[in-house]
């Protein structure tokens, strides 16, 4: 009989034991119990270094400790880079484990259905969203449900998220529409402005006078219809623009507005 790890993260040790021990009843489930997200990276990582690595995570939609991040694009374990704060959430937790273990099938627990909340929850990687006070069949269902590929919502929930999901959709593509009208140099000075970069950083990095930087960060911000760098960033992040990759001595460079 192939045997299902599931690992559960709850700030509320009681709970995150208890669903534990009721789980570890199934004959074909293993499953430990973490109370915090930091926890939960150490489990993943020393699961993954033994080769016993958790095929499901359950996680508290409203998890209270400090999350840790984890680097992106990289399997390494944390204790390997340097932590940093984050979003204290499980949508976050989901988020962060999409790139260091993306094998891991993850389903968030929360105390009440959210559509806004349920559809940011699949749109970081999720694969299901399940309400605490269900049974413990039906969380059952969910986690061998996951395993085959499927997602997992309350039928409640399913014209909400559809809703939430849609709109996002839209967004997205309205922001990639003016995204598009840039020019290939002023798309070059957004990824810098992504990536945190001042406008003495970006001249030097383009090999261009802080004058005509400033006119380039000017006319992205004309064409993307925004008023600061912080709602640019926020505009081309939706569009799916990435940072510059930076060296080491450049990452701590502080954004201009």
């Amino acid at each position: 009989m192939q045997r299902i790890r599931v690992l559960v993260v709850d700030d509320h040790r009681i709970f995150a034991e208890s669903l534990a021990a009721a789980l570890a009843a199934e004959q074909d489930v293993d499953v430990a119990a973490a109370g915090s997200a930091p926890a939960a990276l150490r489990n993943l990582d020393r699961a993954a270094t033994d080769g016993r690595r958790f095929d499901v995570l359950l996680a508290d939609a409203d998890l209270t400790a400090p999350l840790l991040a984890v680097p992106p694009q990289s399997s390494a374990p944390l204790r390997d880079s340097a932590p940093r704060a984050c979003p204290r959430d499980g949508i976050a937790l989901v988020s962060g484990l999409r790139t260091s273990h993306p094998y891991l099938r993850t389903v968030v627990l929360a105390d009440r259905d959210d559509p806004r909340r349920a559809a940011a929850a699949l749109q970081a990687g999720a694969s299901g969203w399940v309400a605490k006070d269900c049974s413990l069949s039906r969380l059952l269902a969910v986690i061998r449900g996951v395993l085959r590929d499927e997602t997992h919502l309350p039928p409640a929930l399913l014209t909400g998220v559809l809703r939430e999901l849609t709109a996002a959709r839209k967004h997205r593509s309205e922001s990639e529409r003016l995204v598009e009208s840039l020019t290939p140099r002023e798309h070059e000075v957004l990824r810098c402005m992504v990536a945190g970069l001042g406008r003495k950083a970006v001249a030097e990095r383009l090999f261009l006078s802080p004058h005509t930087v400033r006119t380039h960060m000017q006319n992205v911000l004309g064409k993307l219809g925004v008023h600061s760098t912080l709602a640019a960033v926020a505009l081309a992040r939706r569009a799916g623009v990435g940072p510059v990759e930076l060296e080491a001595a450049t990452a701590a460079s502080v954004p201009v507005p």
